[in-house]
């Protein structure tokens, strides 16, 4: 099986109307009227600045997008890797306290904040979606500051299997015969251990020791076989 970074669980706003809490509807109907913007970008390009008027929520259609803080003496902490239908540029105050850039190619809806402001159908929709959003950084809350060097880069690895990795994984399916996977990654090593809070030469040996022992094939830079994902998951401190 193949799986490409960050698969889609993304509401289908296709089928708005269809099957959608009336929440939801409201929201679909919202971000498919001709007043949203729709931007394409290319890869590594920014979105917004730390400190830019936060005038926007964005949600991202496609591709995958990286959020980062920098330190005065120009060290960077990743702070999210967003996916296909991810909500991103919430903001208390009223400006942007991270940057944005993007990882790939991408394809993003820029929502006006004040139109959410006075929508509370809006308002509850986003609510919603960060509730689900605080699990995550509780999960990245634990492994920057629990996991080893080799479980975080298992962790990350495995967040790029669907249903897999994480506390509520329960294993292959029973018609799987073969429990393995692609997973393609749009992130260089550098990126890679910014996010995970490792040096780049931390993150290469981990990745090193695990093609020794066979639990990764590297088939191109940004392709990588997993061929137990079984195995690997035991790597992540979550079993």
């Amino acid at each position: 099986m193949t799986y490409v970074e960050h698969s889609s669980d993304a509401l289908d706003l296709a089928a708005a109307g269809a099957g959608l809490t009336d929440v939801e509807a409201v929201w679909a109907d919202y971000v498919n009227s001709p007043k949203i913007r729709k931007l394409s970008l290319s890869p590594h390009e920014a979105i917004f600045y730390e400190g830019d008027p936060a005038d926007h929520i964005y949600e991202l259609a496609g591709g995958s997008v990286m959020l980062y803080k920098l330190l005065p003496d120009g060290r960077r902490q990743v702070v999210e890797i967003l996916k296909e239908g991810d909500l991103f540029g919430f903001q208390r105050g009223r400006n942007y306290d991270c940057t944005a850039e993007t990882l790939s190619g991408v394809e993003l809806r820029a929502l006006n904040r004040r139109d959410i402001d006075v929508s509370l159908s809006l308002q509850r929709y986003i609510g919603e979606r960060m509730f689900a959003k605080m699990e995550s950084l509780h999960e990245h809350a634990m492994l920057l500051g629990r996991k080893s060097a080799m479980e975080r880069v298992a962790s990350y690895l495995m967040r790029f299997v669907p249903g897999r990795g994480t506390a509520d994984c329960t294993g292959p399916a029973e018609d799987i015969e073969v429990d393995d996977g692609m997973i393609e990654l749009s992130m260089t090593r550098q990126e890679i251990a910014d996010f995970l809070g490792l040096t780049i030469e931390t993150v290469s040996r981990a990745i090193s020791e695990l093609k020794r022992r066979g639990l990764i094939r590297i088939e191109k830079q940004d392709r990588i076989l997993i061929p137990r994902i079984c195995n690997l998951c035991r790597l992540t401190g979550m079993h």
